[in-house]
């Protein structure tokens, strides 16, 4: 389980406003861990900022930004100096909708890039320096059970979350010897804001998690990693991995059907 003893005074939590970053802030917050919650939209983050101060006695410092910006790392650097960052969770998203890829605008693709594959990058590198000089902290990203194939309408999203997986998975190798968890949460289909938005409220017939669960699964199991397969995904996980990539890709595409249906033609 995470502690400012054992990874850090301070968290930050990019993609904390709502949905699974916030269930992270509060988890976070419930162990005394002051925070940092990075995400765009300013009157969430500043919402989510005053619930946690209520609830905790833990500072919590707000940052509204773009994380796919070219100058993101200048700012996030900017608003941590002389803060000991212990703890990074990356919770990106998305950037756009379900769309073939020969229909959608180059700059949305690239921006699903730069949020999903520079973004943690460069964040895990920068906040990894200090965590090594120091011999503790943890990185937590958050993936995805879409890395596992490709799937027709989000071949960018599936490519860059399969980056997730193999991206943390080295850095696991690289920092735990020094002391420091790497784990990459792979999530299913959770209530989440953008689940209900790309679902349009529709009853798929699929269960969706709680974020608080996969969260309080993260954290209880962080010196497990790299990767966290929740036990009721860790079947399906493995049995996708195992299979012929032409079956995993069209049965992908068929799961996520709930998601990409209006342009599944």
């Amino acid at each position: 389980m995470i502690c400012a003893g054992r990874h850090g005074p301070w968290a930050l939590v990019a993609g904390g406003s709502e949905g699974v970053g916030a269930a992270f802030a509060e988890r976070l917050a419930e162990a005394g861990i002051n925070l940092l919650l990075v995400a765009r939209n300013a009157l969430r983050l500043e919402a989510a900022a005053t619930a946690l101060r209520a609830a905790h006695a833990v500072e919590v410092r707000t940052l509204s930004l773009d994380l796919a910006h070219e100058d993101m790392l200048a700012s996030i650097s900017a608003a941590t100096d002389g803060l000991e960052i212990g703890t990074l969770v990356y919770n990106a998203g998305a950037a756009g909708g379900p769309v073939p890829l020969v229909d959608q605008p180059i700059g949305e693709a690239l921006a699903n890039i730069r949020l999903n594959v520079v973004g943690q990058t460069l964040l895990s590198q920068h906040f990894a320096r200090g965590m090594v000089a120091r011999g503790r902290g943890a990185i937590i990203l958050v993936g995805s059970l879409g890395a596992i194939a490709g799937c027709k309408n989000l071949s960018v999203y599936a490519g860059v979350k399969s980056f997730t997986q193999t991206f943390g998975e080295g850095l696991w190798a690289e920092l735990a010897p020094q002391g420091i968890n790497v784990a990459v949460l792979m999530i299913g289909r959770t209530r989440t804001p953008k689940l209900e938005q790309v679902e349009l409220h529709a009853n798929s017939g699929v269960p969706a998690a709680e974020p608080e669960d996969v969260v309080d699964y993260a954290l209880s199991h962080l010196d497990q990693g790299p990767v966290l397969v929740p036990p009721e995904h860790m079947q399906g996980f493995i049995a996708m991995r195992g299979m012929p990539r032409r079956k995993a890709v069209e049965l992908m595409t068929r799961s996520l059907e709930p998601q990409t249906r209006y342009r599944m033609d």
